[in-house]
């Protein structure tokens, strides 16, 4: 009896390009436990033609934890101009992150929301992605205030500036 795949379900989103900046994905891709490369380069398993994303610019890489019998995954950044943001935290070239259940993940203008759902096959995952027509990531904008208008600013001693 074959064993259920671990799921990873991909939500794509870029507010400038929108759905065709994901013409070429597919719905559905089975993949072996060797690292998921997503890039514009012909070797990434997912292929996006955007001006500022690197040929490699990012992978999942599946693992097995000790002591566990179920895949678990981590995001590595591979660009080396750019950055990748995970779940609140900024990755620079080859920095890596285990995911979660849920993850937000935004690089290069995309905004993308991966959740994963365990299988018990340790051979190969798979990734459903959907593209979404509104947002993934809502980032609260600061407020201005103006706090800092009440507190007097002392003058630094002379000759310390």
């Amino acid at each position: 009896m074959e064993k259920p795949l671990t799921v990873l379900r991909v939500s794509l989103y870029h507010p400038m390009l929108g759905p065709s900046a994901f013409a070429n994905v597919p719905p559905r891709l089975q993949h072996d436990t060797s690292p998921l490369l997503l890039g514009r380069g012909q070797d990434a398993h997912l292929q996006l033609q955007l001006p500022h994303l690197s040929r490699r610019h990012l992978s999942l890489e599946p693992y097995l934890e000790k002591g566990s019998a179920l895949l678990a995954f981590c995001l590595k950044a591979l660009s080396r101009k750019g950055c990748v943001w995970v779940n609140g935290l900024t990755l620079r070239y080859l920095e890596q992150v285990p995911l979660s259940t849920v993850n937000r993940v935004s690089f290069s203008g995309i905004q993308m929301l991966v959740r994963v759902e365990e299988g018990t096959s340790l051979e190969a995952f798979v990734c459903y992605f959907h593209v979404s027509p509104s947002p993934l990531i809502y980032r609260p904008e600061a407020e201005e205030t103006d706090e800092w208008e009440g507190i007097s600013q002392e003058q630094p001693p002379p000759g310390s500036g």
